[in-house]
């Protein structure tokens, strides 16, 4: 059995821990901070709940998640580290410094990082071919695909099993040839986030009517079809032709909008405080992230049948 350490809880941590379980492997969760810790073990009931609703094979259980009591427990004897920590590239060295001097030579080393180089990474590490990126997406248990990330002194083998492991997993891997800050889908979001807060900024639109147009509109599609069979859908003569006069006019600005920094620096982060773009009243998150969790499986399993 494949022995899988996820160290770094975070807000994905149990999700990814409990996907792995499912999928047969045994594994361990470590982090530094006991809150994170009861806060994913007490996460692990609800998700292994959705997972059941998905109606996807269980080679394992979803509970069985070992929650270490330091990382040298956690990663011992493990075949696969997965790296979750905060976005701070000197933690993530730091963090990567050690699971080299703690693991065995061939055990993969894997991060979760949103955007850092895995070359970066492996910057700090002896054996640097079994470093690889293993992007998840948040919600980890609910969105099936995983970007395979290879730096520049990944071994091909290394990404060939990561690719194999994900398969294994009942999800969907997909490679990252080039290691490009912020991947492919992070690139790709953060376009869309830049346009979107660039019309909310300018009075172009609300940012209720930017979530509708965007969610029944462009989203809708592309839950159906990609964006490169899109342009086949629609026809490259058309996307030429408006893409002459549109794509000088979208948004290239270099900088982080003052809608985004003004409301980081004054404490509305989102859900997270209660308030950020929009405001949450305290008992109204729990059913949100509940209405929420449940349309994202109502997706999935229509796009799975379908």
């Amino acid at each position: 059995m494949t022995v899988a350490a996820v160290v770094g809880l975070g807000t994905m941590g149990a999700g990814i821990a409990a996907v792995m379980a499912r999928g047969g492997l045994s594994v361990r969760a470590f982090d530094i901070e006991p809150a994170a810790v009861e806060r994913a073990r007490g996460e692990l009931p609800a998700i292994a709940g959705l997972l059941d609703r998905l109606g996807l094979p269980a080679k394992g259980d979803a509970m069985a998640v070992a929650f270490a009591g330091s990382l040298k427990e956690a990663v011992e004897g493990a075949d696969l580290v997965l790296e979750n920590v905060p976005e701070r590239l000197e933690l993530k060295l730091e963090v990567f410094r050690q699971l080299d001097a703690l693991t065995t030579p061939d055990c993969v080393l894997a991060s979760d990082t949103s955007g850092i180089p895995i070359t970066k990474l492996q910057a700090v590490v002896s054996n640097p071919q079994r470093v690889v990126g293993m992007h998840w997406s948040n919600p980890p248990h609910l969105i099936p695909m995983i970007e395979v990330v290879a730096g520049e002194l990944t071994g091909a083998a290394t990404r060939d099993w990561m690719v194999a492991l994900i398969r294994a997993l009942g999800l969907l891997p997909v490679t990252v040839k080039k290691d490009v800050p912020g991947f492919v889908e992070n690139r790709v979001l953060y376009a869309i986030m830049r346009e979107a807060l660039d019309l909310v900024e300018q009075g172009v639109i609300e940012p209720e009517d930017l979530d509708t147009c965007v969610s029944w509109g462009i989203g809708y599609k592309l839950a159906i079809v990609g964006p490169m069979a899109l342009l086949d859908m629609a026809g490259l003569d058309i996307y030429q032709s408006v893409a002459s006069y549109l794509n000088p006019e979208l948004s290239r600005r270099q900088d982080v909008p003052p809608v985004i920094a003004e409301r980081t620096a004054a404490g509305r982060l989102g859900l997270k405080t209660g308030g950020g773009l929009f405001d949450y009243a305290p008992e109204d998150l729990q059913s949100l992230r509940a209405r929420r969790a449940q349309r994202f499986v109502a997706v999935r399993k229509a796009l799975e049948e379908g």
